[in-house]
């Protein structure tokens, strides 16, 4: 939101300086981001009077003129079609750098003839793409003063950075309204009163919408204008827009673009002439079209709202006007529109067909619903001051939306919740500046009236941060902590310690963690098991981050492709965050999740290049386990992975039937719909399902007890069934006697030569760790005997010879 110094005090009376107001500004929460000095560079320019202009001697466009800078008469050969005997202009003598360009002046001869200096067009001085002659300025501009303060330039302009909850201030009139709040003078009263209308508009307006969706456009005024003249507007008006950035288009558009930056109210003018019957706003039907003022042709989309008439959709409401119906300088007649719009459904047209524009800004952020007539009228008045004309009455569909509400204030509460102690009067000053009604009842709570232009005060707690806000952020005092010599509880409980804990482990695994949004693209939803409605935004930040994401998969996987098209293929990705089930406390499960890419190993001499594979993610998943202090050893492992993962590469670690993680490939189809290419693995730890540990005599961990005796490792080869998986054989060994067996582990798999068909060989390696005394042979054999029977029983293994 940017404005001048002078714009400002246009509603404010007040005699501050810009440093004065930038700093209250920053203080009131309205963050200056930028001071504009736009005199800074300008200081050598003067304005000129040409004392004559005669025909270059040796060229016909060129012009030798006789310059009048103040302080002395100079010639300058100058090529402007408009440079004439008796004109003001701006002169930039010799030495000067000239800022479109950066190109220092010099003195030189031009065809023959000397000049000295140069008379400046528009786009040379920076403020305009004009460029067809010199700025001839007004004739009472005074010959030598700086140009800058002639044009108003040396008027301050002032970028502020406003939160989307303050749409009040979208408009210098709201800003202004703050600072007075804030002591910096009284707010200037401004003139709304209505413009009586000389005869029935001819142009009707009427709301069609389906029965519940009235707010789509609760309100619409209009008015028909007659005989008016749409030239060039007023030098005035045409400065405030171009020192904001905005281009002057003509007296009718400025005035409508100065409504929406002066006092945050968007209005539309329809050039009456080319419309065809009456006015209708209604929802879009599928199919239609719009030529819109940029330029541009738009499908429009079921549920828009539009404003139509006989011959079809004329503007899209709240976002952008039609080319069809725009004004130009041949427009006589004008219907002004004045109306309110849906907030969601202005932001969601707005996403849909990509249009940013300075009305779809306020109203998705929500324009005052008791400020539409006073626009018109307020429009109305600058119109036929500006270009003449003859209004209608006022046409009105619609009503006014209800808005008003009251709330309660305990003054009390205002050092309870903020910790300064404000005065009750001043915190009635402060309500009443900013617009609020206030009454105290008998017991000292006051009734709070919320003006309209508030729609964030919806609390008490909000209009305590009004008070401190307007009071002074500065004011609350630094309140150190008590010191105590007492203990306290540890600041993070064991889920929260989780968290770090698993960043810590996948980052020594070689993961580098990424923060993506908690939000996805529904048209993915589906392949991730798809979610209830209640997880699909109103009003998404973007169309394609319109779902709450029930997996962090696909983002890391699209992260991962990311990094793939810009040269990294390897790559290898966590995040530790949440995923939802429904929009319940309880539906939001915070998990752990990472994917691999590419190659597991570099091309290296000492070890073999392999590309990544399910038993990575499965590794990871058992390292963050292991370390948020699950029980490992007792996990089980199935093969009913979700249908995003490879089913034949995946797999499921679990407790009983708690699903701890998930782990394995990806399946080829959700890759290629993702635009990603293979192999990708992944996994996904579920942290919550994690068993708490269980608080036996303390929370501190076991002694740890070591073996003074040398462990014994034997090997053993199995022939079992295909389908046989390697966990129950490698469970049921383990099981053999849970003593002294303390590992086993598959160390080969074959199938093949010398294996009949449906049958595999199975070989693990069993450390045998003896505790109390060394083991003899016999009591080694009689162990493997057990791993034997064990391993036979669980499987129908044999020993293979």
């Amino acid at each position: 939101m940017k404005f001048t110094l002078s714009w400002l005090k246009a509603h404010l009376d007040t005699g501050a300086d810009v440093d004065t107001i930038s700093e209250k500004l920053t203080a009131l929460g309205l963050e200056v981001e930028e001071v504009i000095d736009r005199s800074k560079g300008l200081e050598p320019f003067k304005v000129a009077y040409v004392v004559s202009a005669e025909k270059h001697p040796d060229a016909d466009k060129l012009r030798v003129c006789m310059v009048d800078t103040g302080s002395e008469t100079v010639q300058v050969v100058c090529g402007a079609p408009n440079a004439r005997t008796g004109m003001k202009g701006v002169f930039a003598p010799a030495g000067t750098t000239i800022p479109a360009t950066g190109v220092e002046l010099k003195k030189g001869v031009i065809r023959g003839v000397e000049s000295n200096g140069m008379l400046c067009s528009e786009r040379e001085m920076g403020l305009s793409d004009e460029h067809n002659g010199i700025i001839d300025l007004p004739e009472d501009a005074p010959v030598g003063a700086p140009f800058a303060s002639v044009l108003g330039l040396d008027d301050p302009l002032v970028d502020i950075s406003l939160t989307p909850d303050r749409a009040d201030c979208a408009g210098v009139r709201g800003v202004a309204r703050d600072l007075s709040a804030a002591g910096l003078g009284p707010l200037k009263p401004i003139d709304t009163t209505p413009v009586p209308g000389g005869f029935a508009s001819p142009v009707t307006v009427s709301l069609d919408f389906p029965e519940g969706e009235a707010s789509a456009c609760p309100m619409f005024v209009g008015r028909l204008i007659r005989g008016v003249r749409n030239g060039p507007s007023p030098r005035w008006l045409q400065d405030r827009l171009l020192s904001i950035g905005l281009r002057p288009i003509s007296a009718l558009v400025d005035i409508t673009n100065l409504m929406t930056f002066d006092v945050a109210r968007p209005l539309h003018v329809f050039d009456a002439g080319k419309l065809h019957g009456g006015l209708i706003v209604r929802p879009a039907k599928a199919g239609e079209t719009l030529m819109a003022l940029n330029g541009k042709e738009y499908t429009l989309e079921p549920g828009m709202t539009v404003i139509a008439d006989d011959s079809g959709v004329v503007s899209l409401g709240a976002v952008m006007g039609g080319e069809s119906t725009g004004v130009t300088e041949t427009t006589t007649d004008v219907f002004l529109e004045a109306a309110l719009f849906d907030p969601v459904r202005t932001a969601q047209t707005g996403r849909r067909l990509s249009i940013d524009s300075d009305a779809r800004y306020r109203f998705e952020r929500g324009v005052d619903p008791a400020f539409v007539v006073a626009g018109a009228e307020i429009a109305t008045r600058l119109i036929l001051e500006i270009c003449g004309g003859c209004p209608s009455e006022l046409v009105i569909a619609g009503q006014e939306p209800e808005w008003h509400r009251t709330l309660t204030l305990r003054p009390e509460r205002v050092l309870g919740l903020g910790g300064v102690d404000v005065p009750v009067p001043e915190q009635i000053r402060i309500l009443e500046a900013l617009g609020c009604g206030v009454k105290t009842r008998d017991d000292g709570v006051m009734e709070v009236s919320i003006p309209s232009w508030r729609a964030d005060i919806h609390g008490e707690a909000d209009l305590v941060e009004e008070i401190l806000r307007v009071n002074g952020y500065d004011h609350i005092p630094a309140i150190p902590l008590e010191r105590t010599s007492a203990i306290t509880k540890p600041a993070l409980n064991v889920k929260q310690k989780r968290v770090v804990t698993a960043k810590r482990v996948l980052a020594e695994r070689g993961l580098s963690e990424a923060v993506t949004w908690s939000f996805m693209s529904s048209a993915h939803i589906d392949l991730f098991g798809g979610v209830p409605d209640e997880l699909r935004l109103l009003n998404p930040i973007s169309a394609d981050l319109d779902v709450m994401r029930p997996s962090i998969l696909p983002n890391l996987i699209q992260a991962v492709g990311r990094n793939a098209d810009r040269g990294y293929a390897d790559a290898g990705l966590f995040e530790v965050g949440p995923m939802f089930r429904d929009p319940s406390p309880q539906g939001q499960d915070t998990v752990a999740a990472g994917v691999r890419s590419g190659v597991m190993v570099p091309r290296q001499w000492a070890e073999k290049q392999r590309p990544v594979d399910a038993f990575d993610a499965k590794a990871d998943a058992l390292a963050v386990l292991d370390q948020v202090g699950a029980p490992t050893t007792n996990l089980q492992f199935t093969t009913d992975a979700p249908g995003w993962y490879h089913p034949g590469r995946s797999g499921v670690l679990r407790l009983g039937p708690t699903v701890l993680a998930r782990f394995g490939e990806m399946h080829p189809e959700v890759l290629e719909v993702l635009g990603v290419k293979g192999p990708v693995v992944a996994f996904e730890v579920m942290l919550d399902a994690v068993p708490l540990p269980k608080k036996k005599g303390g929370t501190a961990r076991p002694l740890l007890r070591l073996s003074m005796f040398q462990p014994v490792q034997r090997d053993f080869a199995f022939l079992v069934d295909a389908s046989v998986e390697a966990e129950k054989l490698v469970r049921a060994a383990k099981g053999a006697d849970k003593t002294l067996i303390s590992d086993v582990a598959v160390f080969d798999v074959y199938q093949g030569q010398g294996i009949e068909p449906g049958r595999k060989s199975l070989a693990i390696a069993v450390t045998i760790q003896p505790t109390a005394k060394p083991l003899t042979e016999p009591e080694i054999d009689a162990i493997g005997a057990k791993i034997v029977a064990a391993v036979a029983k669980a499987t129908g293994g044999t020993l293979r010879s």
